[in-house]
């Protein structure tokens, strides 16, 4: 009896060390997936759009969003993930750049997270009317930014402007410990995106419809049998 425990216990471990190696190999070829889909290049950088949208992260990224505002691509400038109480002179300031006539045309938002990120842009442009952004931000985080974004909304073009901090050494980045670490734990984040979107798509296509509401009658008249 206790042979046979022993028999079925050391095949229940081995049955669940093989389901780790499945998921370990499963996660890794992923990960390498993922980080082919980093951009190296901007794929385009002149195509007007309504507004740029700034994720903030760097000083880079908001030096990159001022500068092609200047240029005049696009109206207006959306800075989200501000921290509170921090104003748009003083993130001119954080770049070194003097307040000009660029601080009039300047917003900004105070997410914490991407997912806020998309959820705060999408609102302000709701109520700016506009239909087209260009999304600054590094590139190791546009793909999840990408997905949080072109969910949020669906009907808006989303142009991709990475930037591309010194630090991230994408080129063989598997042999940079500190890049090789950012680009994983950027992977699991946009798994655990993709898994929330998915179920939320989900949820709205299995949710029964509402159903329809009868027009009122009007005075004095007979409804249709």
């Amino acid at each position: 009896m206790r042979a046979s425990r022993s028999r079925l216990g050391r095949r229940a471990l081995a049955n669940l060390v093989a389901v780790a190696v499945i998921v370990m190999a499963l996660w890794t070829w992923g990960l390498f997936q993922f980080a082919a889909t980093i951009p190296t290049a901007v794929a385009d950088a002149a195509t007007p759009s309504d507004a740029i949208v700034v994720l903030t992260g760097g000083s880079q990224r908001l030096g990159e969003g001022l500068e092609l505002l200047s240029r005049g691509v696009a109206k207006r400038l959306f800075v989200s993930g501000v921290y509170q109480g921090v104003d748009v002179r003083e993130l001119l300031q954080m770049v070194k750049r003097s307040p000009t006539d660029l601080e009039k045309r300047i917003s900004i938002g105070n997410a914490t997270n991407t997912a806020g990120n998309a959820q705060e842009t999408t609102a302000w442009m709701g109520q700016q009317n506009f239909r087209s952004l260009r999304l600054v931000t590094g590139s190791y985080h546009m793909p999840r930014s990408l997905l949080e974004f072109r969910h949020a909304m669906p009907g808006v073009t989303v142009i991709p402007h990475p930037v591309f901090p010194e630090r991230v050494k994408q080129d063989r980045w598997w042999a940079w410990p500190g890049t090789a670490t950012l680009i994983a734990g950027e992977y699991s984040k946009f798994l655990l995106a993709w898994t929330r979107l998915s179920l939320v798509r989900g949820f709205w296509v299995l949710a029964p419809k509402a159903a329809p509401v009868p027009s009122p009658v009007p005075s004095g008249g007979k409804s249709k049998g």
